[in-house]
């Protein structure tokens, strides 16, 4: 592997708070759409069932993730547990795994912020928003990580006080006989094809990991900013979903990218200002999780090229020690997907990103616990290893369901995976060979 040319470091600043913003602001955009999505293939009811186990497999895998976060606090997470486990090879897998998840999680939030803006001005294109989204928040990243993550603070708590509101207005006309209308009858399969619209609820709770390196005591704050992350977004998640369910014809909401604005217009009617005030400051959760997955990535992409898998220039800090390049290429490759791609699309190819990276993350506790028995542990996975067992087990029946449904974007997925590897082993045997000719030369000489 290739080293960059000096040591980077990042600055540790984040607090509790912080953590908690940006974890409940990497995902809280789940809960304005693209679960909805899954009423389309399996009903309220048995997207209900999905997102119930869904939500018992993000119990049980963050509370192993800690494990991983606060024993190995560095800004490759994912990446890290695995490299220390597996090697080389192993770590390139979660890594890649990771940046498909961070790098593809973005452009379909992109697309909801855009659509959002065209509820309230249908003469703004949906992909101009959407671009201009990718311009400003790099920007502000590149600012630094205390800016960051005190923008990110600001717009969580908003995007949240915004969610509770959402339901305050709907909750008085929930109709339960709503919610059963039109019924999908709950199957097996119905219930698998919904599961990646289930994981978006919480989808990236795990990239606190990618700011563990910039955060103080790490070891005492991730647990706490996990644990409080998750209780918010299992409570809004299931209070938002069922809810709009119950407001009128969920059909009508099943297949928009802003379900909420919607599903007010069901209750208010469309010139209510209820409606257009809350489709307004809407824009506030999508632009948490936005802004959360860039410093997702971007931390993922510095990393990555630190350790000598990606070009070492991509791992350059600038004077606010931000890794600049990281975010640009990055922002790169999310336009790109929005050229090219449809929400649904993009967010089942986070999905199955995810879900590969959760694998190899549980598999990296379970051979750590094994090779490094005296690895300082601050927080240990509670109910080892029946807890980290269930979260494998739900993690690999989703994986398993997600493939069998997407097999094209799955084997979109494996080529990249394979392709890239490749490229990475050749390059690896190339600098093996020129270390080896070095050294015989060497010796040679010396003779």
């Amino acid at each position: 592997m290739t080293t960059p040319a000096a040591p980077s470091s990042l600055k540790k600043t984040l607090t509790p708070l912080h953590l908690w913003a940006i974890a409940v602001g990497l995902v809280i955009s789940g809960e304005y759409f693209g679960w909805n999505y899954g009423w389309a293939v399996a009903g309220p009811v048995g997207f209900l069932v999905a997102t119930l186990v869904v939500t018992v497999l993000y119990v049980a895998f963050v509370f192993s993730f800690t494990e991983l976060t606060t024993a190995i606090p560095q800004a490759g997470g994912p990446f890290a547990y695995a490299h220390r486990a597996f090697g080389p090879i192993g770590g390139f897998v979660a890594g890649y795994a990771t940046l498909v998840e961070f790098l593809f999680a973005p452009p379909a939030i992109a697309f909801a912020l855009g659509s959002y803006v065209h509820f309230l001005y249908p003469v703004v294109p949906v992909l101009y928003t959407a671009l201009g989204c990718y311009v400003i928040f790099t920007l502000i990243n590149l600012l630094g990580i205390k800016e960051s993550a005190n923008f990110s603070l600001v717009v969580t708590l908003l995007a949240v006080a915004e969610l509770l509101l959402f339901m305050g207005l709907v909750a008085p006309r929930f109709r339960i006989d709503n919610f059963l209308a039109h019924p999908v009858p709950v199957s097996a399969p119905g219930v698998f094809a919904a599961l990646p619209f289930a994981i978006w609820f919480y989808l990236a709770i795990e990239g606190v990991a990618m700011v563990a390196e910039e955060v103080a005591e790490p070891r005492r704050t991730i647990p706490k900013g996990y644990a409080y992350g998750l209780l918010t977004l299992v409570a809004l998640a299931l209070g938002v979903m069922v809810l709009s369910g119950g407001v009128g014809d969920w059909r009508r909401l099943s297949r928009l990218d802003y379900p909420l604005p919607e599903a007010l217009v069901m209750v208010l009617g469309k010139g209510s200002r209820w409606t257009s005030f809350f489709a307004s400051i809407g824009l506030f959760g999508l632009v948490a999780s936005f802004h959360g997955t860039i410093i997702g990535y971007s931390r993922q992409v510095f990393a990555l090229a630190r350790a000598g898998y990606l070009p070492a220039f991509l791992a350059r800090l600038n004077g606010r020690q931000t890794p600049h390049w990281a975010l640009v290429a990055g922002g790169a490759v999310g336009v790109l997907a929005l050229l090219t791609g449809t929400t649904d699309q993009v967010i089942i190819l986070s999905v199955l990103g995810a879900l590969v990276m959760y694998v190899t993350s549980l598999l990296s506790l379970f051979a750590l616990r094994r090779r490094e028995p005296e690895l300082a542990r601050p927080f240990a996975v509670p109910g080892y290893p029946l807890v980290p067992l269930l979260a494998l087990a739900l993690c690999m029946v989703s994986l398993a369901a997600l493939v069998y449904y997407n097999l094209l974007l799955s084997g979109v997925f494996l080529a990249g995976l394979v392709g890239l590897l490749g490229v990475y082993l050749l390059i690896i045997r190339k600098q093996q060979r020129k270390e080896r000719h070095a050294e015989r030369s060497e010796a040679s000489r010396v003779y």
